[in-house]
């Protein structure tokens, strides 16, 4: 008796372990992202034309994980009395991931900079968080954030670091 309860126990254990294992989502593909970009120097060559509404700054070509082309959109912009340059917007992200399938997403952005007494950026740094259901092609279904820091010099670069999950 004691030998046959035992297996049906265990019987109902596998069972259910099976149910519940079906019924898990299957694991989400998380990348560890890092690059550098720079903006077009000569628009059109590098990148295509910015869509219409992405059109606030020459687009920024990314290398390294991301590779592709970066646009900008500012909604709101300001700086503060003590020099502090503020700016809100959306992106837009076409391109590739570690080599994959082509597709895009958007992100909306933070950007903080400190300006020197002249108006030159001294050091600056955003957020991008990648907007839920943006993703198209390679990025369908992308969630994640990335985080750009200035790199002050002749010409203004960035690296650029963060993750993506793909499902």
């Amino acid at each position: 008796m004691r030998s046959t309860l035992q297996r049906l126990v265990l019987l109902i254990i596998l069972l259910a372990g099976s149910v519940l294992g079906a019924a898990a989502p299957a694991q989400a593909k998380n990348s560890q992202i890092d690059g550098t970009a720079f903006f077009d120097s000569t628009p059109g060559v590098s990148c295509p034309a910015p869509p219409p509404e992405y059109d606030s700054y020459p687009a920024l070509v990314m290398q390294g994980s991301l590779e592709g082309c970066w646009y900008t959109h500012i909604e709101q912009a300001r700086t503060t009395n003590g020099n502090v340059y503020l700016e809100q917007g959306r992106e837009l992200f076409v391109g590739s991931l570690d080599g994959g399938p082509e597709g895009s997403f958007t992100t909306t952005y933070r950007f903080e900079a400190k300006l020197a007494a002249d108006g030159t950026e001294v050091r600056g740094r955003c957020q991008h968080p990648i907007v839920r259901g943006s993703g198209t092609g390679g990025f369908a279904g992308a969630t994640g954030r990335l985080d750009f820091k200035d790199i002050i010099g002749e010409e203004i670069t960035y690296v650029y670091r963060g993750h993506i999950s793909l499902p």
